[in-house]
C-alpha cells in the first residue's frame, strides 16, 4: 500500500541527537530524538489515526479522512497549514474527527507563518449524510461543497439523496480554534473557516473561535447539526452563513467585526438563502438562532467603517425561513434586511415560519429594511416589515445607540467584554422560549438577551483576541 505521510526530517543534521522544541498553544513541549512520529499530513487518511499534543502538525495541500477513518486529535494539538499550499482538512462522509479539546487545552488549527494574515491555509470541511436540498450531476439530496473541494472520486460531496439520514454523526468539535482560514478557489466559491456540509445532528459543535477567516467564519450547507458557544472575529465576508436546507440550531454566538475589512460580496453577520436560486426545494433553510451577539462595524452613529461592503446585521433572503430569538444586533449600517427581491418571495414565510423575536437592533441607522420582489410582488412594504418586527408580543426593541444596551465593551477587538455591565442592561433580561421553534432539549433557557449574562466567562481562557 502507498505510504499516506511522509516523515519529516529533525532541524539540523541526521546526526543531530539534541531534542527538538516545539511550540504548542499554552506552553513549549519537547519531542524525543529519534521520534518517528509521521507530522506532515498530505493525501488521504483511510484508517483511523491519533494526533497528538507533543507535537505540531502540518497539513501539506488538501487532506481528506475518508474510508469510514477517525481522526482523534488530543487536546492541546495545534496544526498548520503549510505556506503556499493552501492546506486544508476534509472530514468526507462516513468519517469523523474526534478533536475534543478543553478550555485549558483547545485544540488550533492555525497559519504556519510567525507573520500570519488570513488565507495563509484553506480551512476545516465537514462532510456528512444528512439532508440537504442541494443537487449534484442531476442527483437530488446530493451537494458539492464550494471551493475547490470535490475530485473524482468524489470526497467533496454531502449528502446522500433518499438514503439521507438526519442523525448521521461526523465526530466532534470542542473547544477548537481555527484563525486564518480561508480560499478563493473562485470568486463566490470559497473554503470558509469552518464548513459544514450535510453535517448530521449527532455531531457535536461546541466551543469554537473562528478568527481572521477570509471568507464565512462558519457557513452551513443543508444538514441538521447543532452548535452551541460559537465565536467569529474579525471575518472577512459573513460570520454566519446558512444554505441549501441547513435545519438546524445554534445558541450562545458572537460575532465581532473588523470596520476597515470587509468582503466585495457584502459582508453581514446572517447571511441565508434557501438556495442560490430561492426556490422552493426542500427541505428549506429553517434554521433557529438564540442568544447570538452580533457586534457590527459602527462603534457609535458617526464612526467610520468600510462603507461599500457592509450592508446588513442580518440578510434573510431567497426564501430561506430561519429564524432569530434571543438576540443583540448592534453596529450596522442596516439591521435586518428581509430580501425578496430573488425567488420566492422570503415574506411569504411571515408570521408563519419565519420568526424574529425577543430581539434588540441597536446602532443601526435603519434598523429594519425590505426588499421587494420586482417579479412576485407580495404587497409588502419597509412598512409592514417595520410593523412586524414591533409586533407588541413579539418583545423587540430598537435602540438608537450602541450604548443604550449596556455591554462592557464590545467593540474593543484586542481586549473585548460582551457582557451585560450591569443588570440595569436592556440585554440582562427579557428573553422568551415561549416559541416552539425553542422547544426540545437542546436550547438552555436563559433569562438574558446575546450570548452572554452578567459575569459571564464562557468566552474566556480558550479563546484568543489579538
Amino acid at each position: 500500500m502507498k505510504k499516506l505521510f511522509i516523515l519529516t526530517v529533525l532541524a539540523g543534521s541526521l546526526f543531530n541527537t539534541s531534542c527538538r522544541k516545539i511550540e504548542v498553544d499554552g506552553g513549549t513541549t519537547v519531542t524525543p530524538p529519534g521520534s518517528n512520529e509521521n507530522t506532515i499530513l498530505e493525501g488521504r487518511i483511510t484508517e483511523n489515526r491519533t494526533l497528538k499534543a507533543q507535537y505540531t502538525y502540518k497539513l501539506r495541500g488538501l487532506v481528506y479522512v475518508t474510508n469510514g477513518a477517525i481522526l482523534t486529535i488530543e487536546p492541546g494539538t495545534k496544526i498548520v497549514g503549510e505556506q503556499g499550499q493552501k492546506g486544508g482538512l476534509i472530514i468526507c462522509r462516513s468519517a469523523k474527527i474526534i478533536a475534543d479539546g478543553t478550555a485549558d487545552k483547545p485544540i488550533v488549527f492555525t497559519s504556519e507563518s510567525p507573520n500570519p494574515v488570513r488565507g495563509d491555509w484553506s480551512g476545516v470541511v465537514l462532510l456528512g449524510n444528512a439532508p440537504t436540498n442541494a443537487s449534484y450531476n442531476g442527483q437530488a439530496g446530493v451537494g458539492e461543497i464550494e471551493g475547490g473541494v470535490n475530485n473524482s472520486d468524489g470526497l467533496g460531496l454531502y449528502g446522500l439523496g433518499a438514503s439521507s439520514n438526519p442523525a448521521d454523526n461526523s465526530g466532534i468539535l470542542r473547544y477548537v480554534r481555527i484563525e486564518y482560514a480561508g480560499y478563493a478557489f473562485l470568486p463566490d466559491k470559497e473554503i470558509n473557516g469552518l464548513t459544514f456540509g450535510g453535517v448530521g445532528s449527532n455531531t457535536i459543535i461546541d466551543h469554537v473561535q473562528v478568527s481572521y477567516a477570509n471568507d464565512d467564519s462558519f457557513e452551513w450547507f443543508g444538514g441538521t447539526v447543532n452548535c452551541k458557544y460559537l465565536i467569529s472575529y474579525r471575518t472577512l465576508d459573513d460570520d454566519f452563513d446558512t444554505d441549501n436546507g441547513f435545519s438546524g440550531k445554534v445558541q450562545f454566538g458572537i460575532a465581532l467585526r473588523d470596520s476597515s475589512i470587509a468582503d466585495i460580496s457584502n459582508s453581514e453577520s446572517f447571511e441565508s438563502d434557501n438556495d442560490a436560486n430561492g426556490s422552493s426545494l426542500t427541505p428549506q433553510t429553517s434554521a433557529v438562532f438564540s442568544n447570538m451577539t452580533i457586534v457590527g462595524p459602527k462603534v457609535n452613529l458617526a464612526s467610520g467603517f468600510n462603507t461599500t461592503y457592509f450592508k446588513w446585521g442580518a440578510q434573510i433572503r431567497r426564501n430561506s425561513t430561519i429564524s432569530i430569538f434571543n438576540s443583540l444586533i448592534m453596529g450596522y449600517p442596516n439591521g435586518l434586511y428581509i430580501d425578496a427581491t430573488k425567488g420566492v418571495p422570503t415574506d411569504n414565510n411571515i408570521p408563519s415560519s419565519l420568526f424574529v423575536q425577543n430581539t434588540i437592533i441597536a446602532g443601526c441607522p435603519t434598523p429594519v429594511l425590505y426588499g421587494a420582489s420586482s417579479t412576485t410582488p407580495t404587497g409588502a412594504t419597509s412598512a409592514t416589515i417595520d410593523a412586524w418586527f414591533n409586533t407588541a408580543s413579539y418583545g423587540n426593541s430598537i435602540l438608537t445607540n450602541n450604548t443604550d444596551v449596556g455591554l462592557t465593551a464590545p467593540f474593543n477587538y484586542i481586549s473585548p467584554d460582551f457582557n451585560p455591565s450591569s443588570a440595569a442592561s436592556p440585554a440582562a433580561t427579557g428573553s422568551s422560549f415561549s416559541n416552539t421553534k425553542l422547544s426540545g432539549s437542546f436550547f438552555t433557557s436563559v433569562p438574558y438577551k446575546g450570548a452572554c449574562a452578567v459575569g459571564d466567562s464562557w468566552w474566556k481562557a480558550w479563546t484568543k483576541f489579538m
